[in-house]
């Protein structure tokens, strides 16, 4: 077999490894006859295996041969000959993609193996590694998706994932309403990376980031967009980013989702879903090179973010709402990072980023446990760095503390100025779908309507 073939091969096992870990998972649930918890975690890590294997040797493959891209094609999904347009299905492997891919299954695979000693016995086990699965599948797919339509269904599944498992104990109000609150940040997110794929369609006819790249490749590509035409583009992906990563306005989820547990904490909030949003940024840094607003604003945003993330760690109670929100400032200097130029640099510092956040999660609940025999052991409490108000203190500081405190005011601006707005609109067109079926009906209306109960669950999140 020549070079070709064997990296085609390779990389279609890439994919299919996560894929063959959902069915394998899937089917029996589907059949009410589940795995036992020692035939899922020999499942989980062989696949985790098999998908690393195959993602470093396309990486020295790559190295040896000096190839700097490699696409795969699978023909289109749709295609309008006299329009011009088509969704295409394509992989491409090159120096953004494999080193991430690399990443997610090692972080995957270690996520994997703690959650079955930490979930071991537990009756959501089967639940937690279903969802696991589905969501090493979508974060594999955005890695390596050569289209846009390709990354948003992995982009989808990540964070369908994410949300069920910060609601994993669906037993408190407390772990649903959070994760009911992630996924509507999510759908206003993906809202916004909807809107830029038809966008980017109408402009070019098709969705593949070759086009943006021009003749060059990853990260020295010269999009075949004006300046004008980028802009637009950019800021609708620079909203979607800031959702998935939880920068600026959207940050008040990071602490709500760590109602889950550790395993899914330490590997989607500390380490890959929250840095999909940056590695959206990376691929499509041709349209950071074709605007220059657009670049500024990549800068302001991560500026704004890392200061915010800074000063809310610091006032946090939790140990793991701290990492959340020192995730956050890390997050921000890798955006940064990116509306400078700096794409190699950002990638190295995104893959630190990741490896540490998820041993310190990982390592949280031991931490706490053995923090808490040592003050046993020495009959004392241990002194530690209160996050209380210093009882001397400026105005200035006590209006900063209040504002990290309070975590900007984020949740309550997004509640005033999006949710609410959003509840009373809707219940405005239910009132006029009652009325206009009453009138249809020729029934006469309550006096007293009950709102729906979808809206009742809505105003309850809120």
């Amino acid at each position: 077999m020549n070079t070709s073939t064997i990296l085609y091969l390779l990389g279609v096992a890439v994919v299919l490894c996560p894929t063959m870990l959902v069915v394998g998972l899937g089917l029996p649930l589907l059949f009410g006859r589940p795995l036992t918890e020692s035939t899922q975690t020999r499942l989980a890590k062989g696949c985790a295996y098999l998908g690393l294997t195959s993602a470093v040797a396309i990486l020295i493959t790559m190295l040896i041969t000096g190839i700097r891209e490699v696409p795969i094609e699978f023909g289109n999904w749709v295609e309008v000959h006299e329009e011009g347009f088509h969704f295409h299905l394509k992989l491409v492997f090159d120096r953004l993609s494999v080193p991430f891919a690399i990443l997610s299954y090692v972080l995957c695979g270690t996520a994997g193996a703690f959650a079955n000693i930490y979930l071991q016995g537990d009756r959501g086990y089967d639940r937690f590694f279903i969802l696991y699965a589905f969501f090493m599948l979508g974060i594999i797919v955005s890695t390596v998706a050569g289209t846009i339509e390709t990354l948003f269904f992995g982009w989808e599944l990540v964070g369908l994932s994410s949300a069920l498992l910060v609601a994993y104990f669906h037993e408190r109000p407390g772990p649903v309403r959070n994760g009911l609150r992630i996924w509507s940040i999510y759908r206003f997110s993906d809202a916004a990376f909807l809107v830029a794929a038809l966008l980017l369609h109408h402009l070019t006819g098709k969705g593949d980031f070759d086009i943006l790249m021009g003749e060059g490749t990853w990260p020295n590509g010269t999009a075949v967009i004006t300046s004008w035409q980028a802009l637009p583009v950019g800021l609708l992906l620079l909203l979607a980013a800031a959702g998935k990563s939880g920068m600026v306005p959207f940050s008040g989820w990071l602490p709500r989702a760590m109602e889950g547990p550790t395993p899914s904490s330490a590997v989607f909030y500390g380490a890959l879903s929250i840095h999909l949003g940056t590695y959206l940024l990376l691929r499509i840094s041709p349209l950071l090179n074709a605007s220059p607003t657009l670049s500024f604003a990549v800068v302001v945003l991560g500026a704004i973010s890392a200061i915010s993330g800074s000063l809310m760690a610091r006032v946090q109670n939790d140990v793991k709402n701290s990492l959340a929100y020192a995730s956050l400032t890390q997050i921000g200097v890798i955006t940064v990072e990116i509306g400078l130029g700096l794409r190699y640099i950002a990638l190295i510092h995104m893959i630190g980023h990741a490896c540490l956040r998820t041993l310190q999660l990982l390592r949280a609940p031991s931490f706490l446990h053995d923090h808490k025999a040592m003050e046993n052991a020495v009959g004392i409490r241990l002194n530690t760095n209160d996050c209380a108000v210093p009882k001397t203190t400026s105005p200035l500081q006590l209006v900063v503390y209040r504002f990290a405190y309070e975590r900007g005011y984020l949740d309550t601006l997004i509640d005033s100025f999006l949710v609410q707005p959003f509840v009373k609109l809707f219940r405005f067109f239910n009132e006029c779908e009652r009325s206009w079926t009453e009138a249809l009906s020729g029934t006469k209306p309550d006096e007293q309507r009950q709102p729906s109960a979808d809206l009742e669950l809505v105003e309850e999140m809120v």
